[in-house]
């Protein structure tokens, strides 16, 4: 028995673990080596108004606008207001952040920020938190860590999760009980054949709170980044959008800028935007999309991003003179387990925070740099959530659980597509799909381009495979992640943020500004 379990070694779960670590014993199960999550592949930075020229409310008109109408904004003030104190808290705590000249916070700019506040160690600012969090985690003797540990299922009694049921390294099964369980697993971009995530995104989260019965939304809104690394062969490796904050020029084959036909701010326009250009940009042209920095003083540019630039010199670019190749590769999540401001789920005893989790705070689409941010704000408030009487998260009153009734609100009566999926995928009851079959399905048709007709495809391929013979754990959870992604980008009939339908390709505010919840069963 322990008092709290925390299932995820990333930014969120670490925060909450030093957060609960004076209540009682904590649990931190981690499905790889205990540094290995999204938070250590997180490069550009850690957004947070602390500059002269910045406020939480300039931080905010930022996030929101980002967000293209769909931000939750009760949820941006609690990450802006409480963000720089957590920053300060990790500086405070051993955090190196980069400074300047006088020894100030060396602040960078990323698209889609006014000013600059995005604070950085380097490229890899994600493993430089990590680190300071794992060393503060391991000096508490009331946290132990279960790494290389897979949780299969949570433990629901009187409609109250109490536990997790997991396999340990040797594949042998336990059962763990707590009065609370944070989920805290990160993204699921391991859904998708081209990704900028590690192996260990697959959406696990997510699925294990659906099969509990819990609460899911926003599920469409997947972030595509524009620039992974795209060399045949290679790992789609993340080329930061911090250098292009530094002034890293997006060209085509010839040489020429382009991305100012696409918006006004061209490089820094939002990353859906600059996704979407750069493909477009490339079927123009019938060639290559490149990053450079040729015009930047080289030696800035090598000391300033050196784990990039040990990167594309292992496969025999030099980030200061060539031309990198770049494409986009899902990236984000924006959609999760549905939540309150304090992490709490629709299932007592339940929490959710960081990338796992959908408190509305990014909307449609993600502020580069937030996302370590909303796992340091929203951990720490699961910690103090998690202390309390559990209770469960109310249904907030801009969501709206997509069964038949939220169709009434539509003024033409139109059903979405995907009331029809189940007649579509009948007649493929037995066809089973691989990890790598699934991939290739979303990134095809659930990808940066989306329409009726591939989204109806997917829905039934899928379904179809959710029909066939039982499969094992991290199937299942793919399975069902890639599922409801799928669904909910067929239901959503309008194009907005990270979630593009070319057969739908304006927003659609008077039918489509709500956040849509699943439930299973529902």
């Amino acid at each position: 028995m322990a008092e709290f379990i925390i299932v995820g070694g990333g930014i969120a779960g670490l925060r909450a673990a030093v957060g609960l670590a004076a209540q009682g014993r904590i649990v931190v199960f981690t499905k790889a080596d205990v540094t290995e999550s999204n938070t250590g592949y997180a490069q550009g930075g850690i957004a947070a108004a602390v500059g002269d020229d910045d406020s939480p409310e300039l931080h905010a008109e930022d996030t929101v606008r980002a967000g293209d109408g769909l931000c939750d904004e009760a949820a941006v003030r609690v990450l802006v207001e409480e963000g720089p104190r957590g920053v300060r808290e990790l500086v405070e705590w051993g955090a190196r952040f980069d400074r300047d000249r006088d020894g100030r916070l060396a602040l960078g700019r990323e698209a889609a920020h006014s000013v600059r506040r995005v604070l950085h160690a380097g490229d890899a600012t994600g493993r430089e938190i990590g680190r300071v969090l794992w060393e503060r985690v391991s000096r508490l003797p009331s946290i132990e860590t279960i790494s290389h540990a897979r949780v299969t299922d949570l433990l629901v009694e009187e409609d109250e999760v109490r536990g997790v049921r997991y396999e340990d390294a040797d594949g042998r099964q336990h059962e763990l009980r707590a009065q609370a369980t944070l989920l805290a697993t990160g993204g699921a971009g391991q859904v998708f054949r081209e990704t900028t995530n590690p192996a260990v995104a697959t959406g696990d989260g997510v699925a294990l709170a659906y099969h509990a019965g819990a609460r899911v939304a926003d599920l469409e809104f997947v972030q595509f980044h524009p620039t992974a690394l795209n060399v045949p062969g290679a790992p789609r490796f993340l080329i930061s959008e911090a250098l292009r904050g530094e002034g890293a020029r997006l060209v085509n084959a010839d040489g020429e800028p382009f991305m100012r036909r696409f918006d006004p701010a061209g490089d820094l326009a939002p990353r859906d935007v600059v996704a979407r250009g750069i493909v477009r940009e490339m079927e123009r042209t019938g060639g290559s999309v490149f990053l450079t920095l040729a015009h930047l003083d080289a030696e800035y540019v090598r000391s300033r991003f050196p784990t990039i630039a040990a990167m594309c010199a292992s496969l025999g670019l030099d980030i200061a003179t060539d031309r990198l190749p770049v494409g986009p590769a899902a990236h984000y999540m924006m959609g999760g387990v549905d939540t309150d401001e304090w992490a709490r789920t629709s299932r007592r005893g339940l929490f959710a925070a960081g990338e796992v989790a959908c408190t509305g705070v990014h909307g449609a689409n993600r502020l580069a740099s937030n996302s370590l941010l909303e796992g340091l704000v929203f951990g720490a408030r699961a910690a103090a959530a998690m202390q309390e009487p559990p209770r469960a998260a109310s249904l907030k009153s801009d969501r709206v659980l997509a069964d038949a009734s939220w169709l009434m609100a539509r003024a033409d009566g139109d059903p979405p597509s995907s009331l029809t999926i189940g007649d579509q995928s009948s007649a493929m009851s037995d066809q089973r799909l691989s990890v790598n079959e699934i991939r290739d399905l979303m990134w095809q048709h659930v990808g940066l381009f989306r329409s009726r007709a591939n989204l109806v495809a997917a829905c039934a391929r899928l379904e179809a495979a959710t029909r066939a013979s039982a499969v094992d754990r991290p199937l299942r959870n793919l399975l069902t992640v890639a599922r409801l992604i799928a669904h909910a980008a067929l239901r959503r009939e309008e194009s907005r943020g990270g979630h593009f339908r070319s057969d739908f390709p304006q927003r659609d505010d008077r039918h489509w500004m709500r956040h849509l919840v699943d439930v299973r069963g529902a």
